[in-house]
């Protein structure tokens, strides 16, 4: 089930809220049950035709909500140079912090980047996925936003977890661990996945 909420803040930001399949009715005010869980989807850039229905934004969402996980997917105000867009993603963020235990925040492209970005001003957030993120927002802001925490693959079917040079930067971060490769590059992502707990 989807429905539209309006999010609050001083542009015009609407989102598309879709809710688990498994989910027992509840609404964007709070009425009924609902997930515990919301991912929060960051379209890519706006002067490329992204937003909120952009196809790897519904596969995502379709994805979570089978498993049980409410998505919030959401369209940037006026374009502001990606100065708006991480305003507007950080609002829609406080939205879902306000209405669900647990919030992730994924996004593609320069949406990506804009999860990287407010991810970094939001400690609490149960995770952030970043698909093919742009290395810039604007001018000012790069994906960098934080210590780097990452590994570039030199070799295909590098197992991260093993290689000494990420040695107790997992644990660092909880188990969080950033895998980063070309197209050529294979990540294996389940030494990951075991060492975080999952």
């Amino acid at each position: 089930m989807s429905e539209t909420v309006l999010i609050p803040g001083g542009r015009d930001v609407r989102a598309t809220l879709d809710t688990a399949a498994s989910d027992g009715g509840g609404d964007a005010t709070g009425n009924g049950s609902r997930a515990d869980a919301v991912v929060v989807a960051c379209p890519p850039h706006p002067q490329q035709r992204g937003h909120r229905g952009d196809e790897r934004l519904t596969a995502v969402s379709n994805a979570l909500t089978d498993r049980g996980i409410d998505c919030l997917r959401f369209d940037y105000g006026d374009w502001d140079e990606g100065y708006g867009e991480s305003t507007d993603a950080d609002n829609t963020v406080g939205w879902a912090v306000e209405r669900y235990e647990r919030v992730g925040l994924f996004g593609f492209s320069f949406g990506g980047t804009v999860a990287l970005v407010t991810a970094a001003s939001r400690p609490g957030l149960a995770g952030v996925c970043a698909l093919a993120p742009t290395a810039r927002l604007n001018p000012d802001v790069d994906a960098g936003c934080g210590p780097r925490r990452s590994y570039r693959s030199q070799r295909a079917n590098a197992d991260p977890v093993r290689d000494p040079r990420l040695d107790g930067r997992l644990g660092a971060r909880g188990g969080a661990g950033q895998g980063v490769g070309n197209r050529d590059d294979r990540i294996r992502v389940r030494p990951l996945l075991r060492r975080a707990g999952r």
